[in-house]
Order: structure tokens, then sequence, then C-alpha cells
């Protein structure tokens, strides 16, 4: 795996203490990868205080920023694809950028996205196993 970028709803996992979530994290970690996080899904995950477990896993992913060509980028996406999400384009974008895979807990809207010229990897962590 080259590298790893969180959606929001992986974050929201983590946030809740989800055991699939930390279990995908232990091995992302062991691997010494550090994941992104577009600012764009951070945004729509983060509610504030007390989000402890969130922040804690912050301090240990870099924060993709949504600058112009970012958003240029998932919005030429969005075009392409026919999805609306500008968020889960965003997550797409980043993760082409970077030529890494996505961590997801709803693979529907992504995958559509990703068909759209790319090789990014989905990994639902609703359905892989980390053993």
């Amino acid at each position: 795996m080259a590298g790893l970028t969180l959606d929001a709803g992986v974050l929201i996992a983590a946030e809740r203490d989800d055991r699939q979530f930390w279990a995908f994290w232990r091995l992302a970690m062991e691997h010494k990868l550090v994941p992104v996080v577009p600012a764009a899904a951070l945004a729509q995950a983060w509610r504030g205080p007390p989000s402890a477990r969130l922040a804690q896993l912050l301090e240990a992913c870099e924060i993709e920023p949504l600058d112009e060509a970012l958003a240029k980028g998932a919005g030429e996406l969005c075009a392409r694809s026919r999805i609306r999400d500008i968020i889960d384009a965003s997550v797409v974008v980043t993760a082409r950028r970077r030529g890494s895979d996505i961590l997801t807990t709803d693979t529907e809207d992504l995958t559509k996205l990703v068909s759209v010229r790319s090789r990014t990897c989905i990994i639902d962590m609703r359905k892989a196993t980390t053993r």
C-alpha cells in the first residue's frame, strides 16, 4: 500500500471507537504510514470538543488543505462522474495526487468517482479483515 487517505465516515468511526477502524489504524501505524485526511472530509466529520479520539488520530495524520487545485479537481470529477458529493470527490482527488488507497465505511459514491480514470483502491472497512 503506497499510502492511505481517510474519508469522513472513517473519521466518524474512529470517534465512535469502532473496533474495525482501530484495527486498521494499528496496521497502518505498524507499516509506518502517515494517513492523509482531506480538509473537506475533516470538516464533514468534526463536531468540536469533546472529540478526544479524533483529535488524537489527527495528530498522526497529514491534513490535505482544500486549495484551488484540489477544489477544481473535485468539481471536475463531480461533473465527469455525475456525483454531487464534493467531499467524496476531494477524497478521491487527494488519493490520486498521492497515489494512495482510500479507507472508507461507504463505497457507493467513491466507487463511481474512482471509476472515472483512476487506479485508486477503495478499502471498505466494514467488509475487509485485518488479520
